[in-house]
């Protein structure tokens, strides 16, 4: 599916920058307060400011919550001046809350851009994810097989053994028989404590991580926010919707899902163009943290477009005022 006209993704990054780097300026003041909270209620408050000031009519499809839930930049939540492309919008103005209150690396500010229809609307429930970087064959991996063949099956086609595989686990009781499935077969993991779009990554830049691969369950909104990303910077990625409850199924049929047992590709979870932009806000292996100078704030934000596969790098030195 290629983007509507008037989805001008190039002259929109730059706005979308502006809007992550606003909710990494904002939650920066309370980095090791120990507050989650007020952390993230901080990042909302800038984030949404600054869409409300883009050119467009966007509608929040990955939130911070249903309506009744959250009372900014919850789903269905409408976003712009209302002049310009319709667009989905798929934000976590924190992801790291906890990172953030402890100051621990690897907390952002993420947020993704598609045309109206593009993004799927996931649900708030949990995700089986899988995920490699580029130049892989297509399908080298899947959600079908179990964790140690996954990691022989990438072995071999980097041709490397399995013990020269490491893999990306959110730590988690929950993950305990994967890890130690994971590490019978020789090969290393990564734990992160949080923060599972930028483990997801971590994949896309393996000579720079040392992670060749992510495995594990985590929230679904997270998952179609890593899609964005790895859509914009090459790899694969797969998810499936976990349920616990009939509470949860509800909740994916009121999205509109009708296959509870469908297994998404990385363009099936986001089917168009899409625009990616993460700001850091305590250091990490992604990007730099918020620094605070006696004059000036400096973030550094990856901003990303999937129609071109451009990767950008950017610092900004804002003065305090």
């Amino acid at each position: 599916m290629t983007a509507p006209k008037d989805f001008n993704d190039r002259m929109l990054s730059l706005g979308l920058a502006r809007v992550s780097e606003a909710a990494a300026h904002a939650s920066a003041r309370l980095i090791g307060r120990g507050d989650e909270k007020a952390a993230d209620q901080a990042a909302v408050n800038a984030m949404r400011d600054q869409l409300n000031m883009l050119d467009i009519k966007g509608v929040v499809v990955i939130g911070e919550g249903e309506r009744d839930e959250a009372p900014m930049l919850y789903i269905g939540e409408e976003v712009g001046t209302g002049e310009g492309p319709e667009v989905d919008i798929a934000l976590d103005p924190l992801e790291g809350t906890t990172l953030t209150a402890k100051d621990m690396p690897n907390a952002l500010t993420v947020i993704a851009m598609a045309p109206r229809g593009t993004l799927l609307h996931a649900p708030d429930v949990y995700m089986e994810k899988l995920a490699v970087g580029p130049g892989y064959p297509t399908d080298v991996v899947s959600l079908e097989m179990t964790p140690s063949q996954r990691v022989r099956a990438l072995a071999q086609a980097r041709g490397v053994q399995d013990s020269d595989i490491t893999v990306c686990i959110l730590e988690r009781p929950r993950h305990e028989d994967l890890v130690a499935e994971v590490r019978s077969t020789g090969a290393a993991i990564r734990l992160i404590t949080d923060g599972d779009v930028a483990g997801v990554i971590h994949c896309a830049e393996a000579e720079l991580t040392g992670i060749d691969m992510y495995m594990g369950s985590g929230g679904a909104p997270e998952g179609v926010l890593a899609a964005s990303a790895l859509k914009c910077m090459g790899g694969q990625m797969w998810g499936k919707l976990l349920f616990r409850n009939d509470d949860e199924r509800g909740r994916a049929r009121k999205a509109g899902i009708t296959d509870l047992d469908r297994i998404y590709s990385r363009d099936e979870l986001v089917t168009g163009d899409v625009i990616f932009a993460a700001t850091g806000v305590t250091n990490g292996s992604i990007v730099a943290g918020v620094k605070r100078e006696p004059n000036y704030l400096q973030t550094e934000t990856i901003l990303m477009r999937s129609k071109t596969g451009s990767v950008r790098r950017m610092i900004y030195r804002n003065p305090i005022r």
